[in-house]
């Protein structure tokens, strides 16, 4: 199936090895410390991950974990102007839509298509853009179900619940908490966002009890 009004990740194995490395490189440089679960999956299934978005790292973050637990091809759902501005993002994976409308909606099928790949992990951020790590709770918007109704809905849904502290240190530390979501046969919007930020406050609560 073609779909051309979207703008498809691109293959480029030295950018990729390149970029790959870059990414962890950074990470240690301009961090304390990385810390997230070890999420356990059924690896004959692809993997959806739905992860809050707060800051340029978050992508990066999720790339990382992919690399020591999952192992599977790294896609990213961004926006038009990130594919665009930021060049090296299609070679890691990034698809986005060129325009509104229609555009999206052929988007969000081939991101559907892409998790009926085993080999594939799909990393969205529900919110739809930026905002605070200070969030109470995370919205969705309703493209979340378009993808997974394009699937079959073999898929290993992961929450991601990110945040960064400084805490003693001059460096910032991230600590991401994941939890494999055993989903209902049933999945409406509702029930997602609802078990979403379940996962969401209970990683609130524990970040907040790591200096006690």
């Amino acid at each position: 199936m073609q779909f051309s009004t979207m703008y498809q990740p691109r293959k480029n194995t030295i950018v990729y090895k390149f970029f790959s490395w870059y990414i962890q490189f950074i990470i240690k440089k301009d961090f304390a410390a990385f810390n997230f679960d070890k999420a356990e999956i059924n690896q004959n299934s692809s993997v959806l991950i739905l992860a809050n978005h707060f800051s340029w790292w978050d992508g990066f973050f999720i790339f990382y974990i992919n690399k020591k637990i999952f192992k599977k091809q790294f896609h990213v759902l961004v926006n038009a102007e990130n594919y665009n501005k930021v060049i090296f993002l299609k070679y890691l994976g990034a698809f986005a839509a060129e325009n509104r409308g229609k555009d999206v909606l052929e988007t969000l099928n081939y991101a559907g298509k892409l998790l009926d790949n085993p080999d594939n992990l799909v990393l969205v951020f529900p919110q739809g853009k930026l905002y605070s790590n200070h969030l109470t709770s995370i919205s969705f918007e309703k493209g979340v179900m378009q993808m997974i109704n394009a699937s079959q809905k073999k898929i290993n849904i992961i929450f991601a619940a990110t945040f960064v502290d400084f805490f003693e240190r001059r460096k910032a530390s991230v600590y991401t908490y994941l939890q494999n979501w055993e989903n209902e046969e049933y999945i409406s919007l509702q029930l997602l966002k609802s078990a979403y930020n379940k996962h969401y406050d209970t990683s609130v609560v524990k970040q907040n009890h790591i200096t006690e």
